[in-house]
């Protein structure tokens, strides 16, 4: 295996990475590891993959003293604490290291002083006053740039004392060679000589680059500040044009109130007749201006921006996306299109909400929580809402809508080995909302419910219901006015192993096209939530998908790779190939569940080498460009605060007066959460709990009383629990017993008549 070439150092820049051996123990000895000199801190990682989160250790060579042993191995150390042994693979590259780090101690040395002093520094007392309202920002500015000057003519110092230093050396070896006679040992001589012209040229190479950083820091701030100085002159200039103005319209307005003194007595007497002809007032002028608005142009043009829509980059049908600043003004309210008006009437969206209260800062003892439950079903532990985010698992499940704008391009598609990429891509997308959500949902009680109505924004309408406790199930239905139709029911096994916990989502998702009839299904993957106990959590999905169309057969196997300490691959990486019913491939899928995904069409395949000990061998695709399919939104700002919800999320919880009785919005324990009163929250969480356990009871002893009297009592009683808006039936495609809508809810909700509901809360 060939290691990557470490790259020529810089020793006055501010990152330094390269692979050093590091000693580790007696059995293992020195370890290829990864390191990282940054900011005055030098830390190691096991592979490169590792950076984004995982440290192996890290020292502070503000403190740290750095030492040599012999031609490649070197150690430093911050006074006992913590050493590290070296090891190079040449003395050219352990001096390329060593001149890094010193440059670094340095600099960290420095900027350790300068904070230490800045409190004499910079003290309001001794800073001087600002000019101006911009003078206190230009000053420090001003202050920075000159500190940063200051710090690049130390590390010119710096070189130079390396330099001198090499430079002594290198003279020694020459006039020990001058004196040297013609024996053998003439050859480690001349190496010698040749190793040190090598690192004298190595630290000569970093004081000119030094040079050349301080160069172009100086004239970038000098073109800086001629243009600083330029907006200063133009901007005094447009101040006293308006202060000119300002004058004229003063003097106008002394006239004209001195002429309305005079005829106040005039307009008094005919005020009772209204305003005369050409006296227009501004409501007047608003009115006219929102007249001539109604009498709207052939095209209308929304702005696509968040607060009129979910995304800046889903296309609404019958719309023109185009911003057009002039229309913005207008309104401030967005406008959708009444689709059952032949006039194309507009009505006003719904607001929806774009933060939520910050989560508050709670400590808890989870090991005194978690000793008790290994092995137990996460569903049977009782579960305190410090670990819970203020949404249930209906909204969680609800969550897989984020981008179904792909399914609405899917619609569109004519190929129907392309509809199955964006039906594909739909599958992986809906993991990238939990990258940063280690928050457990709420478990739904038994018939609670939860709508998601998007009809004007998005053209779709969701609804879950919880239909069985024991084992949790939650049904799902939507339907959308742009050609499709999803439904899945989710049974959730999940088991807590120690160290990490493991969510195995059980079920099958359905996906139908009105073009076409395509009718695709499948299955979900393992999520696992690692450091349980110690560490902070994260989350990784593995495992494998078949997306399959029942119409067509073709086929999409997916491929959640799961993270490996020892894998040189991307982190969360998803792969997947597009065939038709012959297994021939058309397409090559590849991305991450986190980021985005790409999709190749297929020109040719052939088989390669061997894969593994087996023997098997991969198949080669030779591909077109890949085309990006999907690409995960940017989360809200502060969304780190916000339990990292995305901007669909922030609005799951936001109350609607219209929604049924049981929908999760009117759970008591989840607002309180929401609004940071955990205490309250916990108290309403047993209370509803008790409750749920004592209706449970109640129905089996209902059942066991009729099959008491109809048959022998056989076991246990059985629940006779019926769901309100989902019957249980055999799927047709995978003869799996699942629960389907049966419709009604939709009307009721229009009527308002929600008396069949139970009283769950």
């Amino acid at each position: 295996m060939s290691e990557p070439k470490t790259p020529t150092p810089t020793p006055a820049g501010d990152t330094y990475k390269g692979w050093v051996f590091k000693w580790t123990n007696y059995i293992k000895g020195y370890q290829r590891r990864w390191f990282v000199l940054s900011n005055g801190l030098l830390s190691y990682y096991r592979t490169q993959a590792e950076m984004g989160h995982t440290c192996r250790g890290t020292i502070n060579l503000a403190t740290a003293t750095i030492t040599v042993d012999d031609a490649c191995n070197f150690v430093i150390s911050n006074g006992g604490a913590q050493t590290y042994h070296l090891k190079a693979s040449c003395e050219v590259e352990r001096q390329r290291w060593i001149t890094a780090l010193e440059l670094a101690k340095a600099k960290a040395a420095r900027m350790q002083a300068e904070s230490d002093d800045s409190g004499d520094d910079f003290s309001p007392s001794s800073a001087p006053a600002a000019p101006g309202p911009g003078g206190s920002s230009q000053n420090s500015e001003v202050q920075s740039a000159l500190r940063t000057l200051g710090s690049k003519v130390e590390d010119l110092s710096t070189c130079n004392d390396l330099i001198s230093k090499h430079g002594s050396a290198l003279q020694r070896s020459l006039s020990e060679l001058d004196n040297l006679r013609l024996t053998g040992e003439a050859g480690d001589k001349i190496r010698q000589v040749t190793e040190r012209a090598t690192l004298f040229r190595i630290t000569s190479n970093a004081m000119i680059n030094a040079c050349r950083d301080f160069l172009a820091l100086a004239q970038a701030h000098s073109k800086r500040w001629q243009k600083a100085l330029q907006a200063e002159r133009e901007q005094r200039m447009r101040l006293e044009e308006t202060l000119e103005q300002l004058a004229k319209q003063h003097n106008h307005l002394e006239r004209a109130f001195r002429g309305a003194a005079q005829t106040n007595a005039t307009a008094d007497n005919k005020s009772a007749v209204g305003p005369r002809k050409g006296e227009a007032s501004d409501e007047d002028d608003d009115n006219e201006f929102f007249d001539a608005m109604e009498e709207a142009p052939e095209f209308i043009t929304v702005p696509a921006d968040l607060q009129f829509h979910k995304r800046s980059s889903s296309n609404i049908s019958g719309f023109n996306s185009e911003m057009c600043p002039d229309d913005q003004s207008l309104n401030d309210e967005p406008l959708a299109m009444n689709q059952e008006s032949p006039s194309q009437e507009m009505v006003p969206l719904k607001k929806r909400r774009m933060r939520i209260p910050d989560k508050p800062n709670y400590s808890l003892n989870l090991w005194s929580i978690m000793k008790n439950c290994i092995g137990k079903e996460l569903s049977k532990i009782p579960m305190p809402v410090n670990f819970n985010e203020p949404i249930s698992m209906l909204q969680r499940l609800s969550e897989d809508l984020e981008y179904h704008e792909l399914l609405d391009k899917a619609a569109k598609c004519h190929s129907s080995l392309e509809q199955m990429c964006y039906v594909a891509a739909f599958s992986v997308s809906s993991y990238s909302t939990t990258v940063y959500r280690t928050g457990k949902p709420f478990n739904p009680l038994l018939g609670e419910t939860y709508e998601l109505d998007r009809q004007r924004e998005s053209g779709y309408r969701s609804l879950c219901e919880q239909v069985s406790h024991h084992p949790p199930a939650a049904a799902h239905h939507v339907i959308s006015d742009r050609g499709w139709t999803l439904r899945q029911e989710i049974t959730v096994a999940s088991k807590f192993r120690g160290k990490y916990l493991s969510i195995m989502p059980l079920g099958t998702i359905h996906a139908e096209f009105e073009k076409g009839n395509h009718h695709y299904t499948w299955k979900k993957v393992t999520t696992t939530v690692h450091n349980i106990i110690v560490g902070k959590l994260w989350i990784d999905q593995s495992g494998e998908i078949d997306v399959v169309n029942h119409t067509t057969g073709d086929r999409c196997h997916l491929k959640f790779a799961p993270y490996s300490y020892f894998s040189r691959d991307v982190a969360r990486k998803v792969t997947g190939v597009v065939m038709d019913k012959d297994g021939k491939a058309h397409y090559v899928l590849s991305g991450t569940w986190d980021e985005k995904m790409e999709f190749s069409r297929v020109m040719q395949s052939s088989r390669g080498g061997e894969n593994g000990t087996e023997g098997k061998q991969k198949t080669v695709y030779q591909t077109l460009k890949a085309r990006e399919v999907w690409r995960r939104n940017s989360l809200p700002e502060s969304a780190e605060t916000m339990y990292y919800f995305t901007a669909l999320a922030l609005t799951l919880n936001e109350p609607e007066e219209s929604v049924a009785p049981t929908d999760s919005r009117r759970r008591p324990d989840q607002r309180l959460m929401e609004d940071g009163r955990w205490d309250e929250a916990n108290t309403e969480k047993q209370r509803l709990e008790e409750k749920q356990r004592s209706v449970r009871r109640e129905r089996e002893r209902e059942a066991a009383s009729q099959r008491t009297s109809s048959q022998s009592e056989e076991g246990a009683p059985h629940d006779n629990y019926q769901a309100l808006w989902f019957e249980r039936c055999e799927d047709q495609i995978t003869g799996e017993q699942v629960h389907l809508y049966k419709g009604g809810y939709w009307e009721t909700k229009d009527h308002g008549t929600w008396e069949g509901c139970p009283d769950i809360f």
